[in-house]
């Protein structure tokens, strides 16, 4: 098998230009991962556990519903910059409703909710790249 540096090299430009830790491509039987290390990962996890309103947002292993980012992208608290946000922590929310967008590629993909709920925490901040399956939001 040769090994494609052009498509590795892209895959680790997309971990910085997302700012991923973690990459995973496959194309046929073809499979490749790319990760790296980073000495600033665990001040990035200190400062998502903090919204930008100040309230603490509870750790991974807190209990409740959650839902997760369906996709790689930018996650946007809001409809537009100064918009009221989609939801607030004790909103309570129904199946299929918008919590957030993540934007992908350009595209703008409205999230919706998984479950009804009320809202326990955000655990993103607004403008916060987001990786497939991190959880987003967590509901009682």
């Amino acid at each position: 098998m040769k090994i494609d540096k052009k498509l590795i090299k892209e895959l680790v430009d997309n971990l910085d230009e997302f700012k991923l830790t973690e990459l995973e491509y496959q194309s046929g039987e073809t499979k490749i991962k790319v990760s790296k290390a980073s000495k600033t990962s665990v001040a990035t996890k200190i400062s998502d556990n903090v919204i930008s309103n100040n309230k603490a947002v509870l750790n991974e292993s807190e209990e409740g519903i959650r839902i997760k980012s369906p996709i790689i992208g930018t996650a946007y608290l809001a409809p537009e910059p100064g918009a009221k946000q989609f939801v607030q922590i004790g909103d309570k929310i129904k199946k299929g409703q918008t919590i957030m967008i993540v934007e992908a590629m350009k595209t703008m993909n409205h999230v919706p909710s998984t479950s009804e709920g009320i809202v326990k925490s955000i655990l993103v901040k607004d403008g916060q790249p987001v990786e497939f399956g991190q959880t987003l939001i967590v509901l009682k």
